[in-house]
C-alpha cells in the first residue's frame, strides 16, 4: 500500500483525494520507485485545484516532477538501489506523476541524480530550476558571456525566473529582474544577486516595434505583450530565451528586432528535452548550486499539505519553490 493524490473527473465532478493504493495499481512501465520527494509547480496547482485543462487522462496522479529509489526495474540502465529523478514527459498530465509515495515510468525517462546533489536538492531545483538552466545554456551556445551586458529575467518572482536570477548572477551575469511584486525587490537583489529591479508594468503593455536598446540577452517566462517589448528593446544580436506563457500565448511583435537588429529568439522546452541535453543541465546545476545557494529558495510541505499548498500557490502567498516531502 502506498498514498497517492488522485483527481478524479466522472459524473460525480472533478475532485482530488489523498488516498491508500495498492502496488498493482501502479501504471504498467519498466522502472518502480520508492518516491522521496516530488514538488509543487504552477501546472501542478492548476491541476490540483481545477484551474486550467491540465489534465488529459483520468484518474490521475498530479506531480510533474519528483526524485526516488528504485526499487524494481526492467531498463538495463536502471538497478534497484539506484536514486533517479524525473521532470516533464508529461507526467502529472498524461502519465501518473510524483505526488505520491510510489511512481512507476518508462526508464529512458528518467535521470541519474548527480553526485553533487542530494534527492531534497533535486526538488529544490526541479523543474524551474531545470527549465532555468536550459534557457542559460541557450544563451551561452549562442555566444552569449557575462562581458556582452545587462541580462534581463521577466517574472523573476516566478520559480523560473527566481532561478535564473540566481545561477545567472551565480555566473557573473549583471541580472535586471522584471517583478510584479515590490515586496520582493529586496529578495531578488539582497538573495538572488541581481543588480536592478524594475516594475513588470514596464513591460507588460502593447509597445513600439522597436525601443531604446538596453538588453544583451534575456529569459522570458511571461509571453505575450511582455515577451514583444523584451525583443523590441534588446541590444545587436541579442538572443532572448522563451520559456513561458504567463500572460498570454500570443506574442505581438513585429519582425524588426530580429532584421534590424539581428536578435535571436530561442524557444525552451524542458517537457521533452532530450535525455543528453537533460544530463548536461542537471550536471551543470550540481556545479553551479549548493546548499547554501538553494536554501533561501524553497521550502518543506508533507504529503498531505498538498492541497493547500497548491491554493497558497495560486493566491500568490508562496515565493520560490515547494517540495513535498513523499515518504
Amino acid at each position: 500500500m502506498f498514498k497517492a493524490w488522485i483527481i478524479t473527473n466522472d459524473e460525480q465532478g472533478y475532485r482530488i483525494s489523498l488516498q491508500d493504493l495498492d502496488d498493482n495499481q501502479l501504471p504498467n512501465s519498466d522502472v518502480t520507485l520508492d518516491v522521496s520527494y516530488s514538488s509543487l509547480n504552477y501546472k501542478d496547482a492548476l491541476a490540483i485545484c481545477n484551474k486550467g485543462p491540465i489534465v488529459r487522462q483520468f484518474p490521475m496522479v498530479p506531480g510533474i516532477d519528483f526524485v526516488g529509489s528504485v526499487t524494481h526495474s526492467r531498463h538495463p540502465q536502471w538497478q534497484p538501489g539506484d536514486t533517479a529523478l524525473l521532470t516533464g514527459w508529461g507526467v502529472g498530465e498524461k502519465h501518473w506523476g510524483g505526488l505520491a509515495q510510489k511512481a512507476c515510468v518508462p526508464g529512458d525517462w528518467l535521470v541519474h541524480v548527480p553526485a553533487a546533489l542530494s534527492p531534497l536538492h533535486t526538488m529544490a531545483i526541479g523543474t524551474a530550476g531545470f527549465t532555468a538552466m536550459l534557457c542559460v545554456l541557450a544563451l551561452e551556445k549562442k555566444g552569449i558571456t557575462p562581458d556582452r551586458g545587462p541580462v534581463l529575467v521577466t517574472g523573476a518572482s516566478g520559480g523560473v525566473g527566481s532561478f535564473s536570477v540566481r545561477l545567472l548572477a551565480r555566473l557573473g551575469y549583471d541580472v535586471v529582474a522584471s517583478s510584479g511584486r515590490d515586496s520582493d525587490h529586496s529578495y531578488l537583489i539582497d538573495t538572488l544577486g541581481a543588480s536592478a529591479v524594475i516594475p513588470r508594468e514596464t513591460l507588460s503593455a502593447p509597445g513600439k516595434p522597436l525601443a531604446k536598446e538596453q538588453w544583451a540577452s534575456a529569459i522570458d517566462s511571461v509571453g505575450s505583450h511582455t515577451l514583444a517589448n523584451v525583443l523590441a528593446s534588446c541590444k545587436r544580436d541579442a538572443v532572448v530565451a522563451a520559456c513561458g506563457m504567463a500572460q498570454g500565448l500570443d506574442l505581438p511583435a513585429s519582425v524588426a528586432p530580429f532584421i534590424l537588429r539581428g536578435v535571436t529568439l530561442a524557444g525552451v522546452d524542458s517537457v521533452m528535452c532530450p535525455a543528453a541535453l537533460r544530463a548536461e543541465a542537471w550536471q551543470r546545476l550540481a556545479s553551479v548550486l549548493d546548499d547554501a545557494l538553494l536554501k533561501p529558495l524553497y521550502s518543506v510541505i508533507p504529503l498531505r499539505d498538498v492541497r493547500e499548498g497548491a491554493e497558497q500557490l495560486l493566491a500568490g502567498k508562496v515565493r520560490g519553490r515547494v517540495v513535498v516531502d513523499c515518504r
